[in-house]
């Protein structure tokens, strides 16, 4: 895979949203670097870092959710901090903003924008397995997180990291995220309700090489009953076309500590 570390294009103008947000992890890179002693990073600074890479895509994709008989195509586009989904039959768009400390998942009308809160986050998506609260992302800006253990995943070696949101401000009660150590790709994860039962979990089940960068091919979304600890519904999100990619010029990068200069770059759909 194309190593991005070290990445030159013509300048770019950015938002504030993306100054923000390279801001907030240049300030993670140098309190590691000045961190006397330490070997393995922050978890808040393993999440800045992830935030960051996750912000810098330009892509335009065509995929599927798949649930047993249901089949539901959607067109993903991403403009930096910008995610649109594009839903048809019927119409939805929904917009997700990466903000430095917070997300904002909204859906866009010919009206304008309504955000998307409270119980409505709670909502599966198109009748899946899949919450709005899962596409806001908000985990990635919990507070409260550390780094528990390393895992391999699929041969990747991983940081384990558990999560959990303020008080009523998540449907689940914590999370744990599995991140590549090399590039800093979530390849799984685990959402667990107030009882500390799973209920929710994620999985990158494969990749595909696309005009030469590696991209998400499917990822596996079940949700699980706490109390019988079985699958009570299993979605497949699928990536079937690339109709464009471009990755915005960051130019050259620091690398956290036990997070080693690989070719793996951290994407919404790039692995």
């Amino acid at each position: 895979m194309k190593n991005c570390l070290v990445h030159f294009s013509p300048r770019q103008r950015e938002n504030r949203s993306a100054r923000a947000l390279k801001q907030a992890a240049l300030l993670a890179v140098l309190t590691i670097a000045t961190a006397p002693g330490q070997n393995l990073p922050d978890a808040q600074e393993v999440l800045a870092t992830v935030r960051l890479r996750q912000a810098q895509q330009q892509i335009d994709l065509r995929g599927q959710l798949r649930q047993d008989a249901l089949v539901v195509p959607f067109r993903l586009v991403q403009e930096g901090t910008v995610v649109r989904y594009i839903f048809s039959n019927p119409d939805e768009t929904l917009q997700l903003r990466l903000g430095a400390k917070d997300s904002r998942l909204e859906e866009i009308t010919r009206r304008g924008s309504a955000r998307i809160s409270g119980a409505q986050l709670d909502e599966a998506v198109r009748g899946t397995a899949i919450t709005y609260e899962d596409l806001a992302l908000k985990f990635l800006y919990w507070p409260d997180a550390k780094i528990v253990g390393s895992e391999s995943i699929r041969t990747r070696d991983c940081w384990k990291i558990e999560l959990r949101p303020a008080a009523n401000e998540s449907q689940y009660g914590g999370v744990l995220l599995w991140v590549d150590k090399e590039g800093g790709a979530l390849l799984r994860m685990a959402a667990f309700d107030r009882a500390d039962k799973l209920v929710k979990r994620f999985e990158v089940i494969s990749a595909q090489k696309i005009e030469g960068r590696w991209f998400l091919k499917q990822m596996r979304v079940e949700a699980i009953d706490p109390k019988t600890d079985r699958v009570t519904a299993r979605t497949y999100l699928e990536i079937k076309k690339l109709v464009r990619h471009r990755l915005q010029s960051q130019g050259p990068q620091k690398i956290l500590p036990g997070m080693p200069t690989g070719p793996r770059v951290a994407r919404f759909f790039a692995v």
